[in-house]
C-alpha cells in the first residue's frame, strides 16, 4: 500500500502577524533537504548564467548570433530560477500557499513566461543554424543584430502574451484529499470543481510548450543533417581545408544546439507527464508517496534545465571555456589584488 504525505513527520511553527493574530504552520521534516537541492540549484544556475551572460555580452570575439541567443535563454533561465523557484521550494517546507493571490497570479505568469523563452529561443537557434548551413547566402551581416533584436524581442512578447491566460486564470483554490478528506488551500491554475478546464490547459500547454517547438526543431535538423553530409560527401579528400574547417565549425555549433534541446526535452518532459496526470485526475488530490517523490523529482529537474545550459556549453566550446575562466577569474581577482596590496602597504611601513 501507497504511504500517504500526511504520514511524514511534521513540525510546528507559530507567530503572530502584524494584525495581532496567531498563525501556524506545518513544517515537513523533508522539506529541509528538498530547500537545500532548490537551493543548490539556484547557487549555481545564477553563477553559470550571468557568468555566461557577461562572456556573451562583454567579448567581443564572443558576440556572435548563436550566443546572444544563448544569453536571452540565460536571462530567462535567472527569472525562472529567482523567482519561481523559491517560491516553489517554499511548498514543500510549509503546507500554507504564503505569497497571497498577487504572488499566486505573479509567479505563474514568470514560470510560463520563462518556459516559452526556453523553448522559443531553442527554436529559433535551430533555424538560425538551418540558415548558417543549408542557406549561408541568405545571411547579411549587417542586419544581423537588427533582426537578432526583431526576433528576441518577439520571443519574449509571444511568451509573455500565452502566459497571461496563466496569471488570470491562477488563483488560490481549496482541494480536497483523497485518503483523509482534509481540505487546504493552495495556488492552481483552476479550482477543484470541473473537468473540461483542467484538460484543455494541460494539453495546450503540452502542445504549444513542448511537441510543437520541438517537431518544428527536429524538421530544421533533418534538413541540417542532410545539408551536411551531402556538403562533405562533394568535398574532395585532397583538399579545401579551408571549407573542411567552415564545415567542422558548423557542425560543431548545430551540435551545441541539438544538446540544449536534448537537455530541455529531457529536463521538462516529466513536469509535463505528471501535469497531465493531475490535470486529468483532478477531482481528488493525490497524496500518496509515489507521486509525491514523482513531483519532486520533476519540479527539481525542470529548474536544473535553467542551470546546466551554460556549464554544457563550458564542455563543448574551447573558446567559450576560456572566456568563461577569465570571467570568473575577474570576479575573484579585485580581493586578491586588495590582499597583495594590503602586504605590500604593511611590509613598507614597518
Amino acid at each position: 500500500a501507497k504511504k500517504p504525505i500526511s504520514d511524514i513527520p511534521t513540525y510546528f511553527l507559530t507567530f503572530w502577524d502584524s494584525a495581532g493574530e496567531q498563525q501556524r504552520y506545518n513544517i515537513w521534516l523533508p522539506g529541509f533537504g528538498i530547500a537545500a537541492v532548490y537551493g543548490f540549484i539556484i547557487i549555481v544556475g545564477l553563477v553559470g548564467n550571468v557568468t555566461l551572460m557577461k562572456t556573451c555580452l562583454q567579448v567581443k570575439s564572443m558576440r556572435t548570433v548563436p550566443n546572444l541567443f544563448l544569453s536571452s535563454l540565460a536571462l530567462g533561465d535567472l527569472l525562472l530560477l529567482v523567482t519561481c523557484a523559491p517560491v516553489d521550494a517554499s511548498k514543500y517546507l510549509v503546507d500554507q500557499w504564503l505569497f497571497g493571490r498577487v504572488g499566486c497570479k505573479l509567479i505563474a505568469f514568470i514560470q510560463l513566461t520563462s518556459v516559452g523563452v526556453s523553448v522559443f529561443t531553442l527554436t529559433a537557434l535551430s533555424a538560425d543554424r538551418y540558415k548558417a548551413i543549408v542557406k549561408p547566402l541568405d545571411i547579411h551581416q549587417s542586419s544581423a543584430t537588427l533582426s537578432f533584436r526583431l526576433r528576441v524581442g518577439v520571443i519574449w512578447l509571444l511568451s509573455g502574451t500565452l502566459a497571461i491566460p496563466e496569471a488570470v486564470f491562477s488563483d488560490l483554490h481549496t482541494f480536497t484529499t483523497s485518503h483523509t478528506n482534509e481540505t487546504f488551500k493552495t495556488c492552481a491554475p483552476y479550482p477543484q470543481t470541473g473537468q473540461l478546464h483542467p484538460k484543455i490547459h494541460s494539453t495546450a500547454s503540452f502542445l504549444i510548450f513542448y511537441i510543437v517547438p520541438l517537431f518544428i526543431i527536429s524538421v530544421y535538423y533533418c534538413f541540417i543533417a542532410r545539408s551536411l553530409v551531402s556538403s562533405s560527401a562533394d568535398i574532395p579528400a585532397e583538399g579545401h581545408l579551408h571549407l573542411q574547417k567552415q564545415i567542422k565549425s558548423r557542425k560543431r555549433l548545430a551540435k551545441t544546439v541539438l544538446v540544449f534541446v536534448g537537455l530541455f526535452a529531457v529536463c521538462w518532459l516529466p513536469n509535463h507527464v505528471i501535469y497531465l496526470y493531475r490535470s486529468y485526475h483532478y477531482g481528488q488530490a493525490d497524496t500518496s508517496l509515489g507521486h509525491f517523490i514523482a513531483s519532486v523529482c520533476a519540479r527539481i529537474l525542470a529548474f536544473t534545465n535553467s542551470c546546466v545550459n551554460p556549464f554544457a556549453l563550458y564542455l563543448m566550446s574551447k573558446s567559450f571555456s576560456k572566456h568563461f575562466n577569465k570571467q570568473l577569474q575577474c570576479c575573484t581577482s579585485p580581493r586578491r589584488m586588495y590582499s597583495q596590496n594590503s602586504g605590500r602597504t604593511n611590509i613598507t611601513t614597518v
